[in-house]
């Protein structure tokens, strides 16, 4: 994900993401968002939701990745309410194009990654990677 909406996260909500300044033996947020920017939005309303549901004080995103062509977003100190959502929004990542967050769908052999029809195709032109 682009430094610039990694920010408008981090900075909307600093608590949650306090792990960016940590080091990698406490944390992976260290290394930032490992997704494309199409997913912003379900990351940015699953944080919002998740703001709504009075997490813990000990509450903190431990690390937000692509996987298998789905979203994931691991925490510390979590509950069962949060978790639920957490899984929402991974289930909606694999309908939404991981590039410029259109309708998408898994794609590949392999390496599998969801993207939009036109994004596929440029991911096969290797336009882009």
């Amino acid at each position: 994900m682009k430094l610039e909406l990694q920010d408008k996260l981090v900075n909307r909500f600093p608590k949650m993401f306090r792990g960016v300044h940590k080091p990698m033996t406490e944390t992976a947020m260290c290394w930032g968002f490992e997704c494309g920017d199409g997913w912003y939005d379900i990351i940015y309303r699953l944080c919002e939701d998740i703001e709504k549901l009075n997490p813990p004080d000990d509450f903190e995103v431990s690390q937000v990745k692509e996987k298998y062509g789905t979203l994931r977003f691991y925490t510390w100190g979590s509950t069962d309410a949060i978790e639920d959502r957490i899984d929402e929004a991974e289930k909606e990542s694999a309908k939404t194009c991981e590039w410029c967050g259109e309708f998408g769908k898994l794609r590949g052999k392999g390496w599998v990654t969801t993207l939009c029809a036109g994004c596929y195709e440029e991911y096969l032109d290797g336009k882009r990677r």
